[in-house]
């Protein structure tokens, strides 16, 4: 089997692709030729966000692939300022006109805490999230999303969608790389049926420059890319490496040796990265 055709099923009963193209900071005039190039090559999984500004794009890449709708996976993400009821389901229904696209396979809410809080407060916005979860809901309900998740949510977080809700969330992304393992969140989503998902496995770039994951990449013979996403894929988690380059998107995919027990241990205890310019963004702990 190929690994575009691995799935994992969700919660709600979606199958849904365990390796995905990420679009961050693709512009929304180059996406478009980014999807069609990754749908090409196999890729059936693409993960947007109303942040990114490239919604257009990428539903303009989906329509062109020539690849049937229904054998895509096509998922965005409400943007984390938005914490009431009305502009959460606003927004989805804008999020369909740009991309042009009848129906999202999947719609998240893209973090607990609107962007300059996250890392920055103890607000966990628990009501405004609760506000828009019910707007995804409705949304399902509308025919408008299959199913729905979150990303970046802790604990606390999870459980009070879980608590105050009719639906749990079918998938929890979070940061997930060699040098930043989040075990217990993993874990926890995991086992309340939460699948996880992983962005930034390549650490924006970080993990290229750190010897000890170059090492470990010559070790297996592989590029240090294809370990990081080997290392998330043997956490189970579905794993969403961004690419503009249809060279890097064919060796993103290029997954077939295993880590060992031994080595996904070493790698679990790397810590301290170096994310250069990349520790301004908020998920790394900057400032906003």
């Amino acid at each position: 089997m190929s690994v575009f055709d691995e799935t994992i099923t969700l919660n709600s009963g979606v199958k849904i692709p365990k390796l995905a193209l990420g679009v961050w900071e693709i512009p929304d005039d180059e996406v478009a030729k980014a999807v069609e190039s990754a749908i090409e090559i196999g890729y059936k999984h693409i993960d947007t966000a109303q942040a990114y500004g490239n919604e257009r794009g990428v539903g303009e890449g989906v329509r062109n692939s020539g690849v049937d709708r229904d054998k895509l996976f096509v998922n965005s993400k409400v943007a984390a300022e938005l914490k009431n009821y009305d502009d959460a389901k606003k927004s989805i229904d804008e999020t369909l006109h740009k991309m042009d696209i009848d129906y999202l396979d999947m719609m998240i809410i893209h973090n607990p805490q609107p962007w300059k809080e996250v890392n920055q407060s103890n607000d966990r916005h628990f009501e405004g999230n609760l506000e828009a979860w019910r707007a995804l809901e409705d949304s399902v309900k509308e025919g408008k999303l299959k199913t729905i998740g979150v990303s970046s949510f802790n604990k606390e977080d999870l459980d009070n969608l879980i608590k105050n809700s009719d639906t749990k969330p079918a998938v929890n992304q979070v940061q997930v790389h060699i040098g930043d393992t989040p075990l217990d969140i993993i874990k926890y989503s995991q086992d309340n049926d939460i699948a996880v998902e992983a962005f930034s496995p390549v650490a924006h770039g970080a993990a290229l420059k750190d010897d000890r994951i170059v090492e470990m990449a010559k070790k297996y013979n592989v590029s240090v890319p294809q370990l990081c996403i080997r290392y998330d894929w043997q956490l189970n988690t579905i794993i969403l490496p961004k690419s503009a380059n249809p060279e890097h998107m064919k060796s993103n995919a290029e997954l077939d040796f295993e880590i060992s027990d031994e080595d996904m241990k070493t790698l679990a205890g790397i810590d301290n990265m170096d994310y250069g310019d990349a520790s301004a963004y908020p998920v790394f702990g900057g400032k906003m």
